[in-house]
Order: structure tokens, then C-alpha cells, then sequence
């Protein structure tokens, strides 16, 4: 952490940290200034152009800059950024989709892909772009939104100190910004005050953002040094000194013995949970231990002139200024790719214009007359005009001839392709973006998408520095968002396929009988994550390479046809995608209406089964009584015809014994 003169105001410390980092980049400044000139196709300085002139040579241009910019740019934001959410321990990872939704959704409201695009193209023009994440309080109808925007390379200004890729060791970064009075008051409202005792003109103090280049502007655009001059009001304005430098500050760690739930919090915010009467009875009986711990966090200190404006502790140790840095250079002031090529267009321009040259040479009729073979020079002149003239001449001291300029060679051609290749080459650009000509195009597509995945490694590797910044945005987003989304929120994402996902955060659950709190559904307070960059997800993507690797997952029954058809290029994509899918509801319904008349079909059988076994047990129960009776109505026949058989045996007993006597 920088030490500073007690003696002096923060606003004062700004300042003079201002002029004197200022005064540090001025060599940098000058080079961005002329790279953004010639990206605009300001080539030649005034004395270059009239040196050209005095010579016969046109001031040409063939901007073949811009067109690598311009290609480099659509290569490498061809699509949104992908973060990847990664728990830094198990218990985290519930809440890690929630945050690539929420990350997706900042994106989202922050306009991405146009302040990508634009921090891309100054990465390539000037050396360095910038991603500064701030905190919109007017945004969500004002309850606040944290946001993300690009930051002109020109209003910031760096410890010159720095060693590190992405400034971290710095001990401070500064932000320019030019207001007038009306602006402020719209901004601070709460400051009217302060800012009425402001004098004004502070910006003579400070100089200006966009140095003056040494190029001259040959063409229609209006460059930010002389857009400054247009207006007289746009002159009347304050210089916003927003400093940002890193401070160590007391932090909290509450951990939950019971549920293993870890919070780290701010003072603020754990004055406001130990006096919650739950959080007490749990602290009282070890359900809730508490650490202070320190932590380096990023003060920000707003001023103009010597007036502090105000100052705040920003929950994240990165800078919110994140830098995109091209060809490093181990100091805060990067070289860029247009800088590293200027005298190779240089050179090309130089080439086209003896091109010129020549081709007007040629196209110019030019006669040699030898001296006293024509007596009179002027009447010649008028007469070579005329194509139905006569003209005499005196063979004796020769014939009149045409001289031709010697043609240029093939070399010279050859010159001209390779410093373009040359151009483009060291914006990494793919060979197959270029075009191929002649026998250099493939035979065979898998042949064309091969050449394009090595043509593309030098992109790729710019493409890794740019994710790593692209990473350390969201996680500065991660931070601030953690901080200020404290309240129940539903963050919701509009896909491009129409698909629309959502979270909802901070839900709390409530007892319905004692209104106790039950629990806090995606509590996104809890656990820490890493955030990174899907690699190559910017990228454009090989349509033909991905439609045949989904269509190969559908023949492994890996996806259905519904997500091959979306990697396809057919006519009303669209329009078939919502028939199939009233087709796939329609199945559905008849899919569940055939489950129901199958349900109603087995109650009915079951129903059917019961009835009849409960007849068959009415009958067998009758039959079981007929047979009872049966039974009984036997045995009792039985006994009777016993008993008259007795009865009979006795009567012949008696009629025997009555015959013997």
C-alpha cells in the first residue's frame, strides 16, 4: 500500500498522482495518438505529403489497417463470452448455476458484445483496452444494477510503477472524466452545494485527455481533439479525478457449525446480523462461530479540483478498471498491432504510389524529337493533336520516337502481396480469413476447416490474454454483485433460441405458524467461486464441424432431432422449431390422454374383477348353505332309512320266529 503526505487531501494526493503519471505516458500517448490516426487513414504528416507532391507522387493510401483491425475485431468477439462458475469447495456448487445466470445477465444489460467489440479494437489500435465495472444506482428503477462498460484508453492513467500484466501490483488507477456543472448536479444531486463552491475551468489544471497527433487528418472524421473544440460549453468543464488504490480493511467470517454454511461480510453488515435475536442465541450456544479476518479491498476516491466529492470501500481486491494489454512490454504501456505494422503500410502505400506513378508515365504520350529535325516546336505540339494532321519533319537529323518506361517487374507485384500477408499476419489474422488463390485453396471441406484451426493459433493465442481479462471482469462483477444483490431478486435470460432461463435469489422461507425463518433459497452470500472464460467461446464457431457432431451425439441417442435442427442453416429454422414443438405438446396431450384412458381401462377391470368375485363369493356362501342343507337333509334320510330298515329286519325277525312255532 502507497504511503502518502499526511499533510495533503485526498483530492490533493489525486492530483498530483495525475500530473505525474500524466507526464509519465506522454511518449505512449503521442504513439497510441498517431496509431488511432492511422487507423482512421490518416497516414502522411503535412511535410510527408508535400515531400511526396514535390516529387510527382500522390499522398495515396491503401488503408490495408483498418481492414485488419476490422477483422481481427469480428474474429475474435464473433459471439458472447461464456463465463464458467467454479466452486471452490462441494458445499458451493448449488449456487454456481445461479451465478453463470447472473453473470450472463449483467452481460446482458451492460450491452457486452458492443463494449467488447469496442475494448477489442482499442486492444489492436493503441495497446491497451479497458472494461471498467461499476455500480448503475438508477438502474432497476432504483434499486440499483452492477454493470460493466468500455473506458476510452486515453481517461486512464497508471502507476507507472506497475510490473504486472494486469496492474495489480500498481498502487493506484485513475479516471479521467470531463463533466460541466449541470452534468454534476444531475449526477450528485446531493452535493449541489459542494459542487456551487467549485470554481470553474479546473481542466486548464489538468491539460486534456486526447494528446494532439503528428499526423494531419485527411479524411472527413472528426478525431476526439478537435470534436473538444466545437462546442463553447463543451469547454466549460470539471475534471472528475476517480482514484482507486487498494487499503486493508476488517472483514468477518461467520461459519455455521450446523449447516457447514460460510459467510464473509463487511462491518457493516455483521453489526446488522449479530444483533438479529436468532444469530444471538446462536452465537450463545456455538451454532455460529466468528473470525476477523483482513482483507485488501479497493477504496475509491472521487474528487474534482481539491473538492472531495465522496469516497467508498468497494467489496473486490481487483481493480474495477480491468486492462486488456496486447504486446506487453513489463510497464503499464503496452505496444499495439497497428503500432508494430505502421512502416510495413507505410511501405505499402509507398509501393502503390510508384504504382500510380508509373501507370501515369505510361498512359502519358511523351515524344523525343531530335534537335533540328522539326522547325517549329509549338506548331508541332498543336498539330500532334490533331489525328488527321501531316507533319514534317528532316529525317537527316533523325526520326521522332516514343520512349516507354520500363515495365515494372513481377518481384514488384509479388512485394505488394506480401506485405499485406505481412499485415495481417501480425494481427494474427487466419490465412483463411484472407482468401485463398490458386492451387493455396483445399481440396476437401474437412481439408478447408483443418487449415482454419491452425490458421487460427496465432488468434487463439491473443484470444487467451483477452480471456484472462475477460475472467478477471467477472470476477469483479462476481464481487460487486455479491455485495449489492442482497435482497430477493429474479435474474432472467432470454436466449437466442427463445429459451428463457431464470433464478430466483435471497428467496427467504418463512414458518407459516410462528413466521420464523426457515431458510434463504439461493442465498448467493453463501461460499466463494472462481470465475473463468469458457475457452474459445468468443469465437466464431465451424457450423459444418458442429452440425456433424451433433448430428453424430443424435445417431449415439445422446440428443434428440430438435437439437440438431438448431445447428442448422435451413429455411424457416425457426418456424419448424415452433411446429415441432406444437407438434411435441400435441404427442405430449395425446400422450397423456392414452394414459388416462389406460388408467380408467385398469380401474375398470379392477373394478369389473371385484364385482365378480364378489358374486362368485355370494354364490359360493349360497352354495356352501345349499350344501349345508344338503348335507343335513342326507344324514337325516340316512337315519330314516336306517330305522325303517331296522324296523323291517325286526318285523321278519318276528315273522320267522312266528312260522317255527
Amino acid at each position: 500500500m502507497a504511503k502518502y503526505d499526511d499533510n495533503k487531501s485526498k483530492p490533493q494526493i489525486s492530483r498530483e498522482l495525475f500530473r505525474r503519471w500524466r507526464d509519465a505516458r506522454q511518449n505512449w500517448d503521442v504513439e497510441a495518438r498517431n496509431a488511432v490516426d492511422f487507423t482512421l487513414g490518416n497516414h502522411y504528416s503535412s511535410d510527408e505529403s508535400e515531400a511526396l507532391q514535390a516529387v510527382g507522387q500522390a499522398d495515396f493510401v491503401i488503408d490495408r489497417i483498418y481492414a485488419a483491425v476490422d477483422k481481427l475485431k469480428s474474429l475474435l468477439t464473433a459471439r458472447p463470452a461464456k463465463f464458467s462458475v467454479i466452486a471452490r469447495e462441494d458445499s458451493d456448487n448449488k449456487i454456481a448455476n445461479v451465478w453463470k445466470t447472473i453473470l450472463e445477465y449483467v452481460w446482458d444489460i451492460s450491452n457486452g458484445d458492443s463494449n467488447f467489440k469496442q475494448v477489442v479494437h482499442d486492444y489492436a489500435v493503441t495497446g491497451l483496452g479497458y472494461m471498467y465495472v461499476y455500480l448503475d444506482p438508477e438502474a432497476d428503477y432504483g434499486r440499483g444494477e452492477v454493470k460493466y462498460t468500455h473506458v476510452d484508453p486515453f481517461r486512464v492513467y497508471v502507476d507507472p510503477a506497475s510490473r504486472d500484466r494486469f496492474f495489480n501490483d500498481a498502487s493506484g488507477i485513475i479516471l479521467s472524466t470531463f463533466l460541466t456543472k449541470q452534468q454534476m448536479l444531475d449526477l450528485y444531486p446531493d452535493l449541489e452545494e459542494v459542487i456551487d463552491d467549485i470554481e470553474g475551468g479546473i481542466d486548464s489544471l489538468y491539460g486534456e485527455d486526447y494528446p494532439s497527433s503528428t499526423l494531419k487528418n485527411t479524411n472527413s472524421a472528426i478525431t476526439p481533439d478537435e470534436a473538444k473544440n466545437l462546442d463553447y460549453y463543451v469547454n466549460q468543464k470539471y475534471q472528475i479525478l476517480d482514484r482507486f488504490y487498494k487499503v486493508r480493511v476488517p472483514y468477518y467470517r461467520l461459519f455455521n457449525t450446523v449447516t457447514g454454511a460460510e459467510k464473509i461480510v463487511d462491518p457493516e453488515v455483521y453489526v446488522q446480523i449479530i444483533q438479529e435475536e436468532e444469530n444471538i442465541k446462536a452465537i450463545e450456544n456455538g451454532a455460529i462461530e466468528i473470525e476477523e479476518i483482513m482483507q485488501t479491498r479497493i477504496a475509491q476516491c472521487s474528487s474534482v479540483g481539491d473538492t472531495l466529492l465522496y469516497e467508498r470501500i468497494l467489496n473486490t481486491d481487483i481493480y474495477p478498471i480491468v486492462p486488456f494489454t496486447n504486446i506487453w512490454t513489463n510497464t503499464p504501456y503496452p505496444k499495439s498491432d497497428v503500432n508494430k505494422v505502421k512502416d510495413s503500410q507505410r511501405l505499402l502505400n509507398k509501393l502503390f504510389s510508384l504504382t500510380l506513378s508509373h501507370a501515369q508515365s505510361a498512359a502519358g504520350l511523351k515524344l523525343l524529337v531530335p534537335e533540328g529535325s522539326v522547325d517549329n516546336i509549338s506548331q508541332l505540339e498543336k498539330d500532334w493533336a490533331n489525328p488527321n494532321a501531316v507533319i514534317e519533319y528532316n529525317p537527316e537529323f533523325g526520326n521522332p520516337y516514343f520512349p516507354q518506361p520500363a515495365p515494372l517487374t513481377s518481384e514488384f507485384y509479388y512485394l505488394i502481396d506480401r506485405v499485406e500477408k505481412y499485415i495481417d499476419l501480425n494481427f494474427g489474422i487466419p490465412e483463411l480469413l484472407q482468401g485463398f488463390r490458386g492451387d493455396n485453396a483445399p481440396e476437401t471441406v474437412r481439408g478447408t476447416m483443418l487449415l482454419s484451426e491452425m490458421g487460427e493459433s496465432r488468434g487463439k493465442s491473443k484470444l487467451r490474454d483477452i480471456e484472462a481479462s475477460l475472467a478477471m471482469v467477472g470476477q469483479v462483477v462476481y464481487n460487486l454483485a455479491k455485495d449489492h444483490y442482497r435482497y430477493a431478486k429474479t435474474f432472467r435470460i432470454v436466449q437466442p433460441n427463445n429459451d428463457i432461463t431464470e433464478f430466483s435469489v435471497n428467496m427467504r422461507l418463512y414458518d407459516d405458524k410462528s413466521n420464523a425463518l426457515l431458510t434463504i433459497e439461493n442465498d448467493i452470500q453463501l461460499g466463494q467461486h472462481d470465475i473463468r472464460i469458457i475457452s474459445g467461446s468468443t469465437l466464431p464457431s465451424n457450423k459444418v464441424s458442429e452440425y456433424n457432431m451433433y448430428l453424430d451425439a443424435y445417431k449415439l441417442g445422446l440428443v434428440d432431432d430438435v437439437e440438431v435442427l438448431k445447428k442448422t442453416e435451413i429455411f424457416d429454422k425457426e418456424g419448424v422449431l415452433q411446429r415441432k414443438g406444437r407438434m411435441a405438446q400435441m404427442q405430449q396431450y395425446i400422450t397423456q390422454l392414452e394414459n388416462q384412458v389406460k388408467k380408467l381401462s385398469g380401474d375398470l377391470q379392477t373394478s369389473e374383477r371385484e364385482q365378480v368375485s364378489a358374486r362368485k363369493r355370494t354364490e359360493v356362501e349360497k352354495f356352501k348353505s345349499n350344501l349345508n342343507e344338503i348335507s343335513t337333509a342326507t344324514k337325516l334320510k340316512e337315519r330314516q332309512k336306517v330305522m325303517e330298515l331296522g324296523n323291517l329286519v325286526d318285523r321278519m325277525s318276528d315273522n320267522m320266529e312266528a312260522e317255527e312255532k
